[in-house]
């Protein structure tokens, strides 16, 4: 099942490349399981075509666990990845962190994520979004078209489950954030991001600010992924 979904995947990255081709496509790599798969897949298939290293967009709000800011940056160097680190204009001191979730993410990474798509000329971002982690994203599609700037929004593991990202993970020996095997599920900025209670049960998501969850479309329609 696993073969047939990383196939899957491949397929939709093979007409990515065809249309857009490495230089124009990037990965939006968060540091996170799921795009830290992508980044493998995408970089996979680079390189079984010769081509050049992959390109990627991290968004460094300032904010992010320093655990996923090493991982960043050591994979960036084993990987040979060419990386983009995107930061907010806008200085944190003073800055309301998380007060009004849309105008923080708007801010911090949205405005961020448009600037850094037009500055480098993308025409494709490749994300790690996935259907199961919330109900907001059932009725996504993997491959979307979003303005201003208008580029492709590629999401190649739309399919995939949690189990079917760490089952990916363990079999081809891919690097993750230690804060993984703490307990946390799913990992963002570190205000709206706390340790899921396990007792409790709920989702993938459970430990993500639940104001900020509940707003995800009025985000997407931002430009948020």
């Amino acid at each position: 099942m696993l073969h047939e979904k990383i196939l899957q995947s491949r397929h939709i990255l093979e007409q990515v490349l065809a249309g857009h081709g490495p230089e124009r496509t990037a990965v939006a790599w968060t540091g996170g399981k799921d795009s830290t798969v992508v980044l493998w897949l995408w970089r996979s298939l680079l390189q079984e075509r010769g081509m050049a290293p992959c390109r990627a967009v991290n968004l460094d709000t300032g904010l992010k666990f320093p655990e996923v800011l090493a991982l960043r940056d050591q994979v960036a160097r084993e990987w040979d990845v060419d990386l983009h680190v995107q930061r907010p204009d806008i200085p944190l001191d003073g800055y309301p962190v998380a007060q009004d979730k849309l105008a923080c993410c708007r801010d911090l990474k949205i405005f961020p994520l448009q600037r850094a798509v037009g500055d480098l000329g993308l025409s494709a971002l490749l994300t790690g979004l996935r259907r199961d982690e919330s109900a907001s994203r059932s009725g996504r599609k993997p491959m979307e078209l979003r303005e201003a700037p208008d580029y492709l929004q590629v999401n190649p593991i739309l399919d995939w489950t949690e189990m079917d990202i760490w089952a990916c993970i363990m079999e081809q020996g891919l690097p993750y954030c230690t804060l993984y095997t703490q307990g946390y599920r799913s990992l963002g900025c570190i205000p709206c991001t706390a340790m899921p209670d396990q007792a409790a049960g709920g989702g993938e998501r459970a430990g993500r600010d639940q104001d900020k969850e509940r707003q995800m479309e009025t985000l997407r329609s931002l430009g948020y992924f």
